[in-house]
């Protein structure tokens, strides 16, 4: 068989994916092991490996429907992998849960299943399975989707902000568009015109995902290794610098910003900013008569901080552990505490306090208050 231009273009460009995949996953192996974005990363580029070659038309011609089986199970799980990574790039405190992979094996046996035994067969039970199967990129394309745009405006790494973007363009794009060519095609296959189609979108996503992650993985797309700068809640507590203890050498300083660091400082010591209700990295930066980019640069770069909400969410804790610990506040209910903190109910508040402390705002009191 006399291999045509389009069969070598295929070939070459899987080969490149292959090859940027399999770097890709040994970058975040070697670099951030313990990450879950890193673990979920790495499995997602193996199981795209296993994508890019089971989709080939001449495998998918030539290999029997049950050893192609396990390679469309892996394939298919994809979906659920890549929304599993988005959670992980854009939430700093997610973590792998059982549901995660209940999801993944969910599907990939749905799609063994229908690959090895309802494919090609008169079931009764062939259109819902097979129609299930097909609805799996759409559903998780959805919910990554989601999971990108979720707390965007919070979001205070501006190169991850703009890897949002993409994701959501990209990713949710590319698997839909995929998905309305198989249910076009015959048995759902792919033409060798549209599998080198496939083939060239993937390594372009991929390229740009992985070019944005190698370039922001020292700075700004992973958690920083020093703990980010405190703004003291209450006015009575000794200040805390907004500035590291050590600056960069080669950094001049910046009167303005200097002056933002101390409006700010003064907007959430002073004047409790953080308690009113629904605060938006825009109202604050409203608040202090600055730009948008310029406040969200500052709690960022110079103090640390990821996540605006995490930001204010750590003042009103801040608030609500030093009333807490408050002997002349031993009467105050928690409730109390909790509402005047900034915190809209009784739920939020127990978690993110429990979160923070590993105790509840109960025992959290009764330890400090024990000796007094």
């Amino acid at each position: 068989m006399t291999p045509t231009p389009t069969t070598l273009l295929d070939a070459a460009l899987r080969g490149v994916l292959l090859a940027l995949l399999l770097v890709l996953a040994l970058v975040l192996g070697r670099d951030r092991p313990r990450l879950p974005v890193a673990r979920a990363g790495v499995l997602l580029a193996l199981g795209l490996c296993v994508q890019a070659i089971g989709s080939t038309p001449l495998f998918e011609a030539l290999v029997p429907r049950g050893w192609q089986a396990p390679l469309v199970a892996v394939s298919v799980g994809n979906a659920v992998l890549f929304w599993v990574f988005v959670q992980a790039l854009f939430d700093d405190n997610f973590r792998l849960r059982p549901m995660h992979v209940a999801a993944w094996l969910a599907v990939a046996a749905l799609a063994a299943l229908n690959c090895a035994v309802v494919a090609g067969s008169a079931s009764v039970l062939a259109p819902v399975t097979l129609g299930l199967q097909r609805a799996v990129p759409l559903v998780f394309a959805v919910l990554a989707a989601m999971a990108a745009a979720s707390q965007w405006r919070a979001d205070l790494v501006e190169g991850r902000r703009r890897l949002r973007a993409f994701i959501v363009v990209a990713g949710a794009g590319y698997s839909i568009g995929m998905l309305a060519v198989r249910l076009a095609s015959p048995q759902g296959r792919l033409s060798s015109l549209s599998a080198t189609a496939d083939v060239a979108m993937l390594l372009l996503i991929v390229a740009v995902v992985a070019w944005r992650m190698v370039r922001l993985a020292g700075s700004e797309l992973f958690p920083a290794s020093r703990a980010p700068v405190a703004i003291p809640a209450q006015e009575t507590v000794a200040p805390v610098p907004v500035a590291p203890a050590e600056p960069e050498p080669e950094q001049a300083p910046d009167p303005a910003e200097d002056r933002l660091a101390e409006s700010l400082r003064h907007a959430m010591a002073v004047e409790h900013a953080y308690r009113s209700e629904n605060l938006s990295i825009a109202g604050l930066a409203a608040r202090l008569s600055v730009p948008e980019y310029r406040l969200r640069r500052l709690i960022n770069q110079r103090l640390g901080h990821r996540n605006f909400n995490a930001f204010v969410n750590g003042l009103r804790l801040a608030e609500a552990m030093a009333a807490l610990a408050d002997s002349s506040k031993r009467e105050l209910p928690v409730l109390t505490i909790a509402l005047t903190a900034g915190f809209q109910s009784i739920g939020p508040f127990n978690r993110a306090f429990k979160a923070a402390t590993g105790l509840t705002p109960t025992e959290f009191r009764r330890q400090k208050l024990a000796g007094s």
